[in-house]
């Protein structure tokens, strides 16, 4: 459905095209039937009524309704892929997709970097080596990520609502819960002239975005009834009595009050419009219930800025995200037979996978609905490959609760037919009793790590997808929980070494020769102290330069000799060696004795020169020899920023 979002007030509407036809079986496992549209808000106030009242405590809805995006973006433990291609002088973000870009705390174009750093956006020269500060813009309402389109910069914040009650029925999740989403548009074509040009806020936290094809796609987890007038209990006493009170609230409840809002305020915070992100008409559902949240996928038109034109909305709790170039997915497991207090730990899970085709620019479709056994690790237990998609998957986690004796991931490939996502193949038995740490897919190849005590490294070859097989396994003492190709049948591991017991010792990378899948081998492995790297859980913070064969990470290590900043590794055939470090200064200034620095975030190549981010600064070193070519800081930290505006 195309539609249109107007600074004039136009209300901002979510259509879905889905109907009841075409029903779609996930390999092994039973039939997922495509999504369901309400008729109207009398079908969709009864739907919401139903499935909230056996859920509603003392404290309202408690951690049931508010578990939608619980997860935020960035929270899988598996990474993949750099994104320079050979024609660029200069490094973009660290990707999954090439050509699908997403956004982090750093963007360059191979003139200016911006940075994203505690509330506030700055502008930096690097045309000359030396880093220039140009200017600064504090954004009242935060910056945490970046999405950088021509002279277009969408800065992305989100926001908290606060620890989530739990009661007896609360299902167990990370607390809290992103409440809030606030994306502001700068004008960025004069870099040394940063303006705000609008912002718009959207109730609920984006589970991720994605820049394709002159279209920017933002995936929304709005947890349902936020806005119910729920009473909290005086004591423990009193838990009865506001028992009822919230579930006549909820009997009471009209739809208006379920559905999630938003408010877009000009340059100087002036409301231009607000109202509801979907209507009744224009909401969809799984038959199986998902949770009472609201996933919406925004479209945006990045010529026309915050703007969108068109949106799909879907009642599921969301969890991961995952995008090609063609097609975007929504995965989430089962809200009913995820862990509950007082139940015992279900023994089959199945997580949901919602296709949507996003060729297009200007529209985003919903094509059908599919199953997989297990839950996922993250965005990179998913990737589409001529078509099919992969998956990989892992039944009642130890981290779950569950018994780690039955415990194991399977990669099941599906395919599009018939409007669904039907099951091709499936190869299981991979890391039993033991838990996932990273997934990679290059072409017809999936390689699967997974560790307890060991770290067995798995090679599957997916070329036949009705018959993935596995090929080779690699069994190595700790873990590797992010993997990078890095040419010429080379497979770099980002991780931690362990002992025989499993006893992790510190942050290493290992070099894996994968070109036969049969018989993988490590060629080498660096270890960097103990202590981690972002990288570890961020594939943002890697960068891979295939022209330097360098790899730089950024490490905090805390053992006899500590270290805090960025390493820069040179990685081929013959092995790892060290290239080079970096090192930033205290984020105060002035460095006391024995600072160990700030922790750098990033790392841009542009030209001959590397550039590091820290919550200090941006420093320039040489490529080749790592020589300092000059630090420019920061504006120092602000104040917290001030609680969201009264709607």
């Amino acid at each position: 459905m195309r539609m249109r979002f107007g600074l004039l007030g136009l209300a901002l509407a979510a259509g879905l095209g889905a109907s009841v036809a075409g029903a779609s079986v996930g390999a092994g496992g039973p039939a997922v039937a495509r999504l369901q549209a309400f008729d109207g808000c009398p079908s969709f106030l009864a739907y919401v009524r139903k499935q909230a009242l056996p859920l509603v405590g003392p404290w309202g809805l408690g951690g049931a309704a508010g578990m939608a995006g619980a997860l935020p973006p960035g929270a899988a433990r598996d990474a993949v892929a750099g994104s320079a291609g050979a024609d660029l002088d200069y490094s973009r973000t660290n990707v999954q997709e090439e050509g699908v870009d997403e956004p982090d705390l750093a963007k360059t174009d191979g003139r200016t970097l911006f940075v994203a750093s505690d509330g506030t956006v700055s502008a930096l020269d690097l045309r000359r080596g030396r880093p220039r500060l140009l200017d600064s813009l504090r954004l009242e309402r935060g910056a945490d990520e970046l999405l950088l389109s021509g002279g277009r910069l969408l800065v992305l914040s989100r926001g908290l609502a606060g620890p989530v009650p739990v009661d007896g029925i609360a299902i167990r999740g990370p607390l809290p819960y992103p409440d809030t989403t606030v994306i502001s548009e700068v004008d960025v074509r004069d870099p040394a002239h940063l303006r705000l040009v609008r912002t718009l806020e959207l109730d609920g936290g984006y589970l991720a975005a994605r820049l394709a094809g002159g279209a920017i796609r933002l995936v929304l987890a709005s947890p349902l009834g936020r806005d119910l007038p729920f009473v909290q209990p005086g004591g423990a006493a009193d838990a009865a009595r506001a028992t009822g009170q919230n579930r006549e609230v909820v009997r009471s409840s009209s739809a208006r009050s379920w559905l999630p809002g938003f408010v877009v305020r000009g340059a100087r915070g002036k409301v231009a419009a607000k109202g509801r992100l979907v209507q009744c008409r224009q909401v969809s559902r799984p038959r199986a219930f998902a949770g009472l949240g609201l996933v919406t996928v925004l479209t945006f038109d990045v010529g026309r800025g915050l703007d969108p034109v068109d949106s799909d909305a879907i009642v599921s709790d969301g969890r991961v995200v995952y995008a090609s170039r063609s097609s975007l997915y929504v995965a989430t497991d089962r809200f009913d037979l995820r862990p509950v207090a007082g139940r015992p730990v279900p023994r089959e899970v199945r997580t949901a996978i919602h296709r949507f085709d996003s060729s297009s620019p200007v529209q985003t479709r919903y094509r059908g609905s599919g199953s997989v056994p297990g839950v996922l690790l993250g965005q990179w237990s998913l990737s589409e490959w001529n078509g099919v998609l992969r998956v990989a998957s892992t039944s009642v986690p130890t981290w779950w609760g569950g018994p780690a004796t039955e415990s194991e991931t399977s990669v099941t490939t599906l395919g599009v037919r018939h409007d669904g996502l039907v099951g091709l193949g499936s190869v299981g038995g991979l890391g039993r009793s033991e838990r996932v740490y990273a997934v990679r897919f290059v072409g017809d190849t999936g390689y699967v790590v997974t560790f307890r005590q060991v770290d067995p490294l798995y090679v599957l070859d997916l070329s036949t997808p009705a018959r993935p097989a596995v090929r080779g396994v690699l069994k190595i003492l700790g873990y590797s929980a992010y993997l990078h190709p890095v040419g010429d049948g080379l497979l770099l591991g980002i991780g931690q070494d362990a002992t025989p017991e499993g006893r992790v010792q510190g942050v290493q990378a290992s070099l894996f020769d994968v070109s036969d899948p049969a018989a993988p081998r490590r060629l080498d492995a660096f270890a960097l102290g103990k202590g981690w790297s972002e990288a570890e859980q961020d594939h943002h913070a890697f960068l891979w330069w295939p022209r330097a064969s360098l790899c730089v990470l950024p490490v905090q290590a805390y053992d006899d000799r500590p270290f805090v900043g960025a390493l820069g590794l040179r990685v081929g055939r013959a092995g790892i060696a060290e290239a080079g470090r970096v090192m930033h200064p205290d984020v105060s200034g002035a460095a006391p004795v024995g600072s160990p620095g700030t922790p750098i975030r990033r790392s841009v190549v542009v030209g001959d020169a590397l550039y590091t981010v820290s919550a200090a600064g941006v420093r320039g070193s040489s490529l080749r020899s790592f020589a300092d070519l000059g630090f420019a800081r920061l504006p120092r930290p602000a104040a917290p920023r001030p609680p969201s505006p009264t709607r």
